[in-house]
């Protein structure tokens, strides 16, 4: 076995890149990158956490809806309306939110998920 692995390094041979830069060894002169560079101009979206910043499209009363929507204790939520969701989970004895029920039987809100025509 000793011989492949001697055939294998001569098979796979690396040079070293040996080329050595001006008088500054010790710092390089790397251009900036998008992530590091703190002039880069970014949309608003993106500045808040490094992630997307969707608190502005929605008040309170969507995010309880949405955060219903996403929780999958309650089972699949594509097909059907919030309500007909938050009865089944009920039915179930799951213990869905009772706010959601207040805020569905309300009437002023939107019936259908979150994922309701994207998926």
């Amino acid at each position: 076995m000793a011989t492949r692995s001697a055939n294998m390094k001569g098979f796979f041979k690396q040079k070293k890149n040996t080329k050595s830069t001006s008088s500054n060894k010790g710092s390089s002169k790397r251009s900036p990158t998008a992530s590091t560079s703190p002039d880069v101009t970014q949309s608003p979206a993106l500045i808040s956490h490094g992630s997307i910043d969707l608190k502005g499209d929605h008040d309170h009363v969507e995010e309880v809806l949405r955060q219903f929507d996403m929780n999958m204790a309650y089972g699949p939520c594509l097909g059907m309306t919030r309500l007909s969701r938050w009865e089944r989970a009920q039915k179930l004895g799951l213990n869905p939110p009772n706010e959601v029920e207040i805020l569905l039987k309300g009437g002023r809100v939107t019936s259908e998920c979150l994922w309701d025509g994207r998926v």
